[in-house]
């Protein structure tokens, strides 16, 4: 039987704390480019902000949040054909198809809603979400090697893109 969920605009009373708890996850947080947890916190409150101007979506299985995906907008006009993006699905419902589902409705979003012609995502070298955004044609347009450190790990950071 297959994994079946919805997809709605995030709400930041529903969502926000579900996201705190999961980016608070260490085994994720190397994923991401915070560390502390007050840092979580603000990242985390940023991230759903943005649902104010529906740019954040919410994958939901039995009315739970599942995964979240969010559009970061470009304040200036300038550059507001582009936006970079973050995207987390919960640990047990990962390879399940959400995380696919929540780009490509990204995309779609990006597109059709907010007239953009390209979005990108910063993944740190290993990130399990890079095979998903090959899938949907994302290319690495710039890598930096060590630019993340845990401890005495260094990981490189890539900047992928996809042209809507």
């Amino acid at each position: 039987m297959d994994f079946e969920f919805d997809i709605r605009y995030s709400d930041p009373l529903k969502d926000g704390p579900t996201l705190k708890k999961w980016l608070s996850d260490s085994k994720d947080l190397k994923w991401y480019p915070v560390k502390t947890f007050d840092e979580v916190k603000s990242m985390s409150s940023n991230w759903i902000g943005f649902s104010k101007y529906k740019a954040s979506l919410t994958a939901t299985h039995k009315n739970q949040a599942v995964g979240i995906g969010t559009l970061f907008l470009m304040p200036y006009k300038k550059v507001s054909h582009h936006a970079m993006f973050y995207l987390i699905v919960g640990k047990s419902y990962r390879r399940k198809g959400v995380g696919s589902s929540l780009v490509k409705n990204l995309k779609n979003l990006a597109k059709t809603h907010f007239k953009l012609e390209s979005i990108h995502c910063e993944v740190f070298e290993g990130c399990p979400l890079i095979p998903i955004l090959e899938k949907e044609n994302f290319e690495v347009f710039a890598e930096q090697e060590g630019f993340s450190k845990d401890k005495d790990e260094y990981l490189a950071r890539k900047l992928m893109e996809s042209f809507l």
